[in-house]
């Protein structure tokens, strides 16, 4: 779990580190390794793991070109990458990040509790999940629309926001033998604090591990 920031730091990272951790610990099907120091992630941490999760990370962090080979070695064999929040607000200058994140950040136009709907309620990170549900957050639009090229599993219900359009917020893909999985939100301490959100997270380190 990286949580380095090379741009805006978001105030919920104590949040989402903690959150993480009680996680592993209450269900003990899965360790987490949280850190800040991007010396960690390299192909020798990396064949010791099972998803790369990016949470909270802005900015041009500093991979040097073995540690990108590396991430993408490794989500390409096979391996899990999760991305969250501002995941898209990273590395906007390693087009191949984009691609295994499936989008870059524009801007986040509306900040409040509105409505998300569950687009594939069949699918394993969003079992038991209701058809639509309400959430405090920063909701993000996207540099291009992500839909044609992802697997999106929840959006926002643009009439909440008094708006129009379509505004996906979580998805996945697969990538080369590996799975990748994003989720918009997580920009408030509530949200990782949120059980609906929580079971999410967790559905998809097992699903990106395939588990």
């Amino acid at each position: 779990m990286l949580t380095a920031t090379a741009g805006f730091r978001h105030d919920s990272i104590p949040a989402a580190r903690q959150a993480m951790s009680e996680l592993a610990a209450r269900g003990g099907a899965f360790t987490v390794n949280a850190t800040e120091n991007l010396a960690d992630v390299g192909a020798q941490s990396l064949a010791a793991t099972d998803v790369l999760m990016f949470a909270l990370t802005t900015g041009e962090l500093a991979f040097d070109a073995a540690q990108k080979a590396a991430i993408l070695g490794f989500v390409d064999g096979g391996g899990g990458f999760i991305g969250v929040h501002s995941a898209t607000d990273t590395l906007y200058e390693w087009p191949e990040y984009g691609r295994l994140v499936g989008a870059y950040f524009k801007e986040h136009p509306w900040t409040g509790e509105a409505t998300i709907l569950v687009e594939d309620r069949a699918h394993p990170i969003m079992t038991g999940a209701p058809e639509s549900f309400r959430l405090l957050d920063e909701f993000y639009t996207f540099r291009q629309n992500p839909r044609p090229s992802v697997h999106v599993l929840v959006s926002l219900d643009a009439s909440s926001v008094q708006a129009a359009g379509d505004y996906p917020l979580a998805w996945t893909q697969s990538i080369g033998r590996g799975r990748s999985y994003y989720n918009a939100l997580g920009h408030f301490d509530s949200t990782w604090r949120d059980a609906g959100f929580q079971a999410q997270i967790v559905n998809a380190i097992r699903w990106t591990a395939q588990k």
